[in-house]
């Protein structure tokens, strides 16, 4: 059998893999600084401070040992069969490196909030590698998430990226590859934090990438639907070397379970201008039947004649279907009538989208209508239910009747509600308009290269989640904050209670990299680390956007336009807190001396609202939204505790014993949802380490 077993294996071994094939190039990794070493970390050399000569050392080492006085420390890194030791004399000159296939113990540590929203949920703004944010999430709101909204790098050579810590260039020939690898990793994590019966995930891409991303999400996504939409956002476009000029971007709309784009009323500049729906006017459809399945053949109930009386013009009787063997007498009709048979201009024979039967009930009911005369010929249109609900509930209003017995209908005093085309041609959705120069005006100080149109991420998240006032979205490639400004803008214009979750790492840019490196500053020095895209630019958007106030503390000037008009220095009734991600040792965590930075992300998994429990001096703490015991003596007062708080939802029980765990957990109320801490934050990252192994 163990024969048999290595030959199917070797068979099935050697064929070849279908869908898209790309190389890995695992381990992936990322660089820590400001994270101090620990014994057995792995680590990097850095060059000496200024030097911009100095080759950059990509070997990984693993500390084995530090000097007696901790200043200077011994490394060591398998070769082969062999093993190489090297001598650090500064620590300092060591960062830390994390390799995606290594547990991380995430924590999170406040670094500032605003407060205009009073008992709001809070939004959040996390500064980290979005890889382990995202595993940090996992614990928090695994399958909870209702959307996600991406911009990722474009991959345009022009270093707007990295992978292992290098700018990913032109002329790089695994460009592509690590692109996928990149982005696969972390759609495989975004999987498992939306909710499967009804989420979305939205992905921008320009044509660069779009061919590999549609692939990429097929294959991630086997259970979902996707759709591409093309999006004009610079209508003067950007220009293209011995090509044409670029002023649209594409928009992935993946939809899991029920999800669907939400129907609601839309201008006219979201719809075609031949659309009779759109002028406010009811909709009549033609009867015949037109494109597939509009041959007499394809239903032969659908073949029979419509008598017309001249004099309405109406509807005089309604025939019987003709057998499928017979040919039709087009002169044979009653007195004075005309005869309407399902047959083309080119004389070939159709069929009528309504059986006989269904069209006599829908005349009764005067919802059948003739067009046209004696001289042009008949057409019979009917109104398709859809038209008949909106005379039901008020949409149109009947304001008299045909002589044919059809309706005389108002137009409508709001628009009819659809969903639009995957043509998108919205003047709001200007980049250079309401991206690049909105932003300027937020941030007179500060630069952005191509910001997304506020109005144009607003819209995309409106057709998702406008039905869901308080739905969770996420975007882990943040940049300049757009996604959450614009869910604040959502809430603003149906007082909902949405909330965001914004990742971004406090990566400088590469000119601006250059200057700092040769002023002797390196990444975790605090005079570098002010220039990082989340300290510089996301974070003071997010708090200029609620405060109404620029970063230079002064009121924003202008208005928001478009769906809801007022001035920016109005600002938002919204909170927000501000983290930075941290790596915590596992046993710190499960001895709970960690309990301070693993607190926030207690509270982001009880929903980010009201007051946190940052210790618990007295060995239990309920607060809003959630409660916390480490001191199971206090069981009774904490169980009354959280029954007195029908708000508290949730409950994290500090214990290394199954019997005590689940004896607090039978005592709280059924409706409460219980987390054993700190079993389960442990084996959350252990099992992610697992995955991404593989």
């Amino acid at each position: 059998m163990a024969d048999a077993i290595s030959k199917e294996f070797d068979v099935l071994s050697q064929r070849r893999a279908f869908g898209l094939n790309f190389e890995r190039h695992t381990p992936e990794a990322v660089e820590l600084p400001g994270r101090r070493a620990r014994r057995g970390d792995k680590v990097r050399v850095l060059p000496p401070r200024g030097d911009l000569k100095a080759k950059t050392d990509d070997r990984v080492w693993v500390v084995d040992e530090f000097s007696d006085n901790r200043s200077g420390a011994r490394l060591v890194r398998e070769t082969g069969t062999s093993v190489e030791y090297a001598k650090v004399d500064d620590i300092d000159d060591l960062v830390v490196v994390a390799e995606f296939r290594d547990p991380i113990y995430p924590g999170l540590v406040s670094t500032g909030k605003v407060e205009r929203g009073g008992d709001k949920p809070y939004h959040s703004v996390i500064n980290a590698e979005n890889y382990h944010a995202l595993q940090a999430l996992l614990f928090t709101h695994r399958g909870k998430v209702d959307a996600i909204y991406i911009d990722p790098p474009y991959n345009t050579g022009a270093k707007d990226w990295k992978y292992n810590n290098d700018y990913v260039e032109g002329d790089d020939m695994y460009r592509h590859s690590k692109w996928l690898a990149f982005m696969e990793r972390r759609l495989l994590l975004a999987k498992e934090l939306l909710n499967p019966d009804d989420s979305v995930l939205v992905v921008t891409i320009d044509e660069k990438e779009y061919l590999r991303l549609g692939m990429l999400l097929e294959q991630v996504f086997p259970e979902s639907r996707i759709q591409m939409v093309s999006s004009l956002i610079n209508p003067a476009s950007m220009p293209r070397q011995s090509m044409f000029g670029r002023s649209d971007e594409y928009l992935f709309f993946v939809f899991l379970g029920k999800a669907a784009p939400v129907r609601m009323p839309l201008d006219e500049e979201w719809v075609s201008s031949k659309g009779r729906t759109f002028t406010g006017e009811i909709r009549w459809d033609l009867v015949m039947q037109s494109g597939p399945g509009s041959q007499r053949e394809d239903s032969p109930n659908g073949f029979y004649p419509v008598y017309i009386d001249p004099d309405g013009p109406k509807v005089a009787a309604v025939g019987a279907p003709l057998p499928k063997d017979e040919n039709p007498d087009l002169s044979d009709a009653p007195g004075g009538c005309v005869a309407v048979w399902p047959i083309r201009k080119n004389g070939s024979q159709g069929r009528w989208r309504l059986g006989s039967e269904t069209l006599k009930e829908r005349l009764a009911n005067g919802h059948v209508r003739i067009g046209g005369n004696t001289t042009r010929g008949f057409t019979v249109y009917y109104l398709p239910p859809a038209e008949v609900r909106k005379l039901a509930d008020g949409t149109y209003a009947v304001e008299g009747y045909r002589r044919d017995g059809s309706p005389i209908t108002s137009k409508a005093a709001t628009k009819p509600s659809s969903v639009p085309t995957t043509q998108w041609r919205i003047a709001s959705h200007d980049a250079t308009q309401y991206g690049s120069r909105l932003l300027s005006v937020m941030m007179p100080d500060r630069k952005f290269p191509f910001p997304k149109s506020l109005y144009a991420v607003e819209d995309a998240l409106r057709f998702v989640i406008t039905n869901k006032p308080n739905a969770l979205v996420i975007d882990f490639f943040s940049g300049s904050g757009t996604t959450a400004h614009a869910v604040m803008r959502l809430n603003k214009q149906d007082d909902g209670r949405r909330r965001s979750i914004s990742i971004t790492n406090n990566e400088v840019g590469a000119d601006e990299q250059k200057k700092l490196r040769a002023a002797g500053l390196r990444p975790g020095d605090p005079e570098w680390e002010k220039w990082g895209i989340c300290d510089y630019i996301t974070k003071p958007r997010v708090e200029a956007a609620i405060t109404g106030k620029t970063s230079n503390g002064d009121p924003i000037k202008g208005d928001y336009k478009f769906t809801d008009e007022f001035p920016m220095a109005d600002g938002f009734e919204e909170n927000v807190e501000f983290f930075t991600l941290t790596y915590e040792s596992p046993m710190r965590v499960g001895s709970h001396r960690a309990f301070a930075r693993i607190a926030p992300l207690l509270w982001l998994h009880a929903g980010s609202r009201g007051r946190r429990i940052d210790e618990l001096p007295n060995g239990w703490d309920v607060a809003d939204s959630y409660g916390v015991i480490d001191d199971l003596d206090q069981t009774d007062a904490f169980v009354a505790a959280m029954a007195a708080n029908p708000e508290a939802k949730v409950a994290f029980i500090v214990t290394d014993e199954d019997r005590f765990f689940e004896a607090v957990s039978k005592a709280l109320p059924d409706d409460v949802e219980t987390v054993r801490l700190y079993d389960a934050y442990l084996r959350t990252f252990e099992i992610d380490a697992m995955r991404g192994e593989r």
